[in-house]
């Protein structure tokens, strides 16, 4: 289905947390005395970037990724109130303030607001009221991806061999929280067909890849959406030195690690080599590691990683 812009904002149409920006809540500024000479949206930490991907009608993009919401009310169990206390020291409890500024950003200065994941950092009654205070209540006009911490409980994401597991999922509460189908989404905005699939396990599922080759039969360019990058060189890179307590401190030959190494399972490995000879893609947009980090992926697409939300940090496109 082909959307207009008028028809997106008003008819409840969004991708990937990608929020209709005429659609979200109003939202009140910070005490503007705390920093009276300097600019609203100072704080912010955006770069920019354009995507030639053979839209109708330019249009704009905010994307954003891993907010890291760390809520838990006084009556939830042990596991929520402690994991609370310990991550707000992680993420330094102003991701709220981070999200409200990209969100006033979005409605003042692009078309639409694109959410790859980890808008939570864990599983509770008060990040999911959080979660629909800003994608909306109930029948919220919104759908796209989420990232492995929206599925975690406390339950370890990966067996100590490092192949994936199915993350601790209370499938009621994301449903409910996110209204929007998790696993995989599709919408058109300007001739631009948005992909959004839920890999965060770090894999794609046959059924994920099925349906992506029906989206490409529909002959439109695409933009793939989703949390975990896949691991291209530049990307790799950049994470091995940020995250030194990871395997890829161990990483010494690159190359090899991105040609040999990286996927878990033939299913993912079948489905990048098929997007690599997809001339239909035209980018990937995804978060995750907390950098902002641009690579070639193929020879029609980039993929761009987006540093943490938390940090106030995002991309702004322009889509042509």
């Amino acid at each position: 289905m082909d959307v207009t812009r008028r028809g997106f904002l008003t008819g409840g149409m969004a991708f990937g947390g990608l929020f209709a920006t005429s659609a979200l809540p109003a939202i009140a500024d910070d005490d503007p005395s705390l920093f009276p000479g300097r600019g609203r949206f100072e704080r912010l930490s955006l770069t920019y970037h354009a995507i030639k991907a053979g839209a109708t009608k330019p249009f704009t993009v905010l994307h954003i990724s891993d907010t890291h919401l760390t809520a838990a009310y006084p009556d939830e169990g042990e596991f929520e109130r402690k994991t609370a206390y310990r991550r707000i020291r992680t993420f330094g409890g102003r991701q709220e303030e981070a999200l409200r500024d990209s969100i006033a950003w979005a409605k003042e200065h692009v078309d639409y607001l694109l959410h790859t994941g980890d808008l939570i950092d864990f599983q509770s009654r008060a990040n999911f009221d959080l979660v629909k205070k800003y994608y909306g209540e109930g029948g919220a006009m919104m759908f796209g991806c989420l990232g492995n911490h929206e599925h975690y409980r406390g339950k370890k994401m990966a067996k100590k061999d490092g192949t994936p597991i199915v993350p601790a999922v209370v499938p009621d509460l994301l449903k409910e929280a996110y209204p929007f189908p998790n696993d995989f989404c599709s919408t058109v905005i300007n001739g631009v067909n948005f992909v959004t699939i839920d890999d965060s396990t770090d894999t794609v599922s046959a059924d994920q890849a099925s349906r992506f080759e029906a989206e490409v039969k529909k002959g439109l360019p695409i933009l793939l959406c989703m949390h975990c990058p896949f691991p291209t060189r530049e990307i790799v890179r950049a994470a091995s030195r940020f995250w030194p307590r990871t395997n890829l401190k161990a990483i010494r030959d690159m190359s090899n690690f991105v040609e040999s190494e990286k996927y878990k399972d033939a299913t993912t490995k079948d489905f990048v080599a098929y997007l690599r000879a997809q001339p239909l893609l035209k980018g990937i947009l995804c978060g995750h590691g907390h950098l902002n980090v641009v690579d070639d992926f193929s020879p029609t697409a980039k993929q761009y990683e987006v540093a943490g939300n938390f940090m106030f940090c995002g991309q702004e496109f322009t889509i042509s």
